[in-house]
Parts: C-alpha cells; sequence; structure tokens
C-alpha cells in the first residue's frame, strides 16, 4: 500500500492542513478556523478532524505515513511540545502537542516554528528547489516578524529550534520597546502593526490626505496596502513612512549579509506583498552597508510560495523526518 504526508499549518484564526505524496506534491488541502479560545486540547482535536476528513476525501489513497505541523510560537524539536505560543490563549505552555496528535492519527508527529516551516517550504519547493545547497534568509514579515536561515541546503535550527530570529536583532538601540522585552527590534520598527501606527500617526495629524480619502478617514481602516496605494497616489510622507521600514528591513538584512553573506534573502509574509517599495530599498541598503565583500550576487526576492509556503514546509518537514528517522516521530532535523 503506498503511503502519504500531512501538512499543518497552525495559526491563530485558522488551521490550514495538506495531503501530499511521497514527493511533496499535494493532492487534498482545506482550513478550518482555529477557535482557539477553546484551549490546546480542542484545537488539537480540530487538527486531527480536519486531517481525518482530508483523508476520507482523498479516497484510497493508502497509509499516513506522518505529519509535519508548523507551530506560531517556540516549540521543543525533541519532543514534540509547545512551549511558549504568544498570541494563543494559555500560551500552550508544555502541552504535547505531537503526542497527543499521534494518539489520535495513529502516526508519526513532528513540530517545528512556524517561520522556520515556511523557510523550509521555500527552501525545499520554492526559491531553494533548483538549488539543493543555497544559503538563504527568509524574513516573514506581517502581525510580527519571523525569520529562518538555511545554510548549504540545511535549515539551522540550533539546540532549541529557535535560530533564525530575524525580527528581534537590535536595529535602534533605544528604539520602542518589543514584545519580546527588548528595545529596537526590527519587528517593533518595521511589521505591520508599526507601520501602521506610522499611517494612523499621519492621517490623524492631517499630514496624509489621500489616506485620510481612501479610509474616509477611519484610523481603523489603515494596512500597509491601503498606505501603498495612497503613496502611489502622492501621499509623499505616508511614502517616506513605508521607505523607512524597508530601510530598517534593509539594515536587518545587511547584518545577515555580513554573517552569512547568502545567495538570498526571501521576503515573505503579507506585507511583503507591497512589492518593489519594500524591496528596492532592502537591495539598496544591502549594498550600502556591506563593505567587507561585493553584494553584487545576494538576491533579494519574494517568497514564491506566499502563505503557501507554511504548509509546503510542513510537509516538507514530514518527508525529511522520516528520511532520517523511520517512524519515532520525536525526531525534527537540526543543526
Amino acid at each position: 500500500m503506498s503511503q502519504f504526508l500531512a501538512g499543518v499549518d497552525l495559526g491563530g484564526t485558522s488551521i490550514k492542513a495538506a495531503l501530499a505524496n511521497g514527493t511533496g506534491e499535494i493532492f487534498v488541502s482545506d482550513s478550518v478556523p482555529t477557535e482557539s479560545h477553546a484551549g490546546p486540547v480542542a484545537v488539537i482535536e480540530r487538527i486531527a478532524a480536519l486531517v481525518r476528513r482530508l483523508i476520507s476525501q482523498g479516497g484510497n489513497i493508502g497509509s499516513l505515513a506522518g505529519i509535519g505541523v508548523g507551530i506560531p510560537g517556540l516549540v521543543d524539536v525533541s519532543t514534540g511540545t509547545t512551549q511558549f505560543l504568544p498570541n494563543m490563549p494559555t500560551q500552550w505552555r508544555n502541552v504535547p502537542v505531537a503526542a497527543l496528535l499521534r494518539e489520535r492519527l495513529g502516526c508519526p508527529v513532528w513540530l517545528l516554528n512556524d517561520v522556520r516551516t515556511a523557510t523550509l517550504g521555500e527552501l525545499r519547493y520554492g526559491h531553494g528547489k533548483a538549488s539543493p545547497r543555497l544559503t538563504m534568509a527568509f524574513f516573514s514579515i506581517g502581525t510580527g516578524i519571523g525569520g529562518g536561515v538555511a545554510i548549504d541546503g540545511q535549515l539551522r535550527l540550533g539546540p532549541l529550534g529557535a535560530a533564525g530570529e530575524l525580527g528581534h536583532q537590535t536595529i535602534l538601540p533605544d528604539g520602542p520597546r518589543c514584545g519580546c522585552g527588548n528595545r529596537g527590534c526590527l519587528e517593533a520598527l518595521a511589521s505591520g502593526p508599526a507601520i501602521i501606527g506610522e499611517g494612523v500617526r499621519l492621517l490623524r495629524n492631517g499630514l496624509a490626505p489621500r489616506l485620510h480619502e481612501l479610509v474616509d478617514g477611519n484610523a481603523d481602516r489603515v494596512t500597509p496596502r491601503e498606505m501603498l496605494i495612497a503613496a502611489n497616489a502622492g501621499d509623499e510622507l505616508v511614502r517616506e513612512a513605508l521607505i523607512q521600514a524597508a530601510t530598517y528591513i534593509g539594515i536587518a538584512a545587511a547584518n545577515v549579509v555580513t554573517i552569512l553573506h547568502p545567495e538570498l534573502i526571501v521576503l515573505g509574509g503579507g506585507v511583503a506583498e507591497l512589492g518593489d517599495i519594500l524591496i528596492t530599498p532592502v537591495r539598496r541598503v544591502i549594498q550600502d552597508r556591506v563593505g567587507m565583500f561585493p553584494t553584487d550576487h545576494v538576491r533579494v526576492e519574494s517568497s514564491q510560495l506566499g502563505d503557501r509556503a507554511g504548509l509546503a514546509g510542513a510537509i516538507a518537514l514530514a518527508q525529511e523526518n522520516i528520511a532520517i528517522s523511520g517512524v519515532s516521530g520525536s525526531h525534527t532535523r537540526s543543526n
């Protein structure tokens, strides 16, 4: 009987899941609301129910060989236990997610931080698909800023699975307080909420007439996308705000380039959909700030997979762990 894999991308508002064959090709997928207010066990039940439903939709497809799960927070990759999910009720401290899913679905389960999972997806099925030895850094820019690093084609996780938190490098030593407790983190300066905050300030101070018109003066409707439209319509201070955020991201990327000299910087997440107004300054800042070696061959690109990166990475997570550890379900490849 043939075997197949499952990938799960757990988010604060939705659970996405997919089934794929042994080469990672997805043949059925769906999503359901997370309903995180119900607590960890209820959410785990929802994950299991979604996977079972996909299996029934897939028909006679064989046996489930393993499941990879992207988790929005810190996990113990060796035990499959969540340690701290900042945006989930109860913060899911010491929840044995892998074991609980294994009991319900009867197969090995592997966990990984969601942005590291998206990095793996980009590495295996996106930009890195044709470059097995690629060194790259992935910035996921949205409500927060997460990251991941791959070196010579292997995801770098470190002993705790926490390597690659690119959004929490210090950019301004005395900058605004970040949710992690530090000051001046990239996340505090260039995440979606940080960008929106500057847009709202400009709106309320009468400095963004096009943005004001676009959202009918309602500050709650300001988003990076509306800010881009307003900038293109003539709001120069809004344009400056977007470029300033991109410049902070560029400084962070330049730091990574100096340390790792990757071939590729990938920008993903909702804010990355702003396109050239984000990517062009990042490229320029890398060229301006990295003086130790030429950076002409360091590419800065948008994610090829977009919002599918996490799900693709979860499938790759299962695929790779099955290849290296059989069916133990308690080990995640890292270096």
